[in-house]
């Protein structure tokens, strides 16, 4: 199946079509910045002019940044509060004219790392990080996507939140070392296996091109890897959550 795979970020709205049985992208990925303010009609129209720019007439998936709910947005990210309540998946397909489904942007990357990434094929529970300004988190179990989960707001033992003491950002700001930050990011990782067990944890975002330079500092029971997917994975992840609920819809 082809699908048109979105990818809202805070910065930047990008999409390709996708082909779903390959997690292949079968167009040049366009991207057009963010509007600003990102209000729901700004961002609306960008989704319309992607859609007409891809002559598309064809269902689409959205990785967008915030918890979704039965198609409406919950929370809202680097994009204007006014999202909070909004029904996305109609506002949406009333403005590009096609049917719209949307799903949170990390669980999105997630879907596309279960799929053809690191996680294809793998049983129990995985956990997908991405480390970037925050962590992102996705959880799966046996293959099934629990949705929306916000754990790198979950607070450490030391009190602090554990975005705002292990991300790539804080990093950065902080002037960290890679053996010192990952020293930071593995008492985090610590925290999430007390609570969930994995299997296997797959980091993704900037910070997981690094891997080797940390490694060595996550001393966790569960296996690690750095995700399989970069930039694309959002637009992918995207194109198989509408897949999904089209199968769905249709059985």
């Amino acid at each position: 199946m082809h699908i048109l795979g979105v990818d809202i970020g805070g910065s930047g709205i990008k999409g390709a079509i996708v082909n779903t049985q390959t997690g292949r992208l079968i167009t040049d990925r366009q991207r057009i910045a963010t509007p600003q303010p990102a209000t729901p009609k700004a961002v609306a129209s960008v989704l319309a002019q992607l859609v007409r720019y891809f002559q598309w007439s064809g269902p689409v998936g959205c990785g967008f940044p915030a918890a979704v709910h039965h198609g409406v947005a919950r929370t809202a990210a680097n994009i204007s509060s006014e999202f909070i309540g909004t029904d996305i998946d109609r506002l949406f397909s009333e403005a590009a004219g096609c049917t719209c489904f949307n799903v949170n942007d990390a669980d999105a990357a997630g879907l596309a790392e279960m799929r053809f990434g690191e996680g294809a094929g793998q049983n129990g529970v995985v956990l997908l990080i991405t480390i970037g300004t925050g962590l992102g988190t996705v959880l799966f179990t046996e293959g099934k996507l629990l949705p929306n989960t916000e754990l790198g707001h979950l607070y450490l033992e030391s009190g602090q939140k554990s975005e705002h003491f292990a991300s790539d950002a804080v990093r950065k700001s902080e002037g960290l070392g890679w053996k010192q930050w990952g020293k930071r990011f593995n008492e985090y990782l610590a925290m999430m296996e007390s609570l969930f067990w994995p299997d296997l944890i797959i980091l993704g975002g900037g910070a997981s091109k690094k891997f080797a330079k940390f490694e060595e500092k996550i001393l966790v029971d569960a296996q690690v890897r750095p995700a399989a997917f970069l930039n694309q994975a959002g637009i992918v992840g995207a194109a198989l959550f509408a897949e999904q609920r089209i199968h769905a819809a249709d059985s």
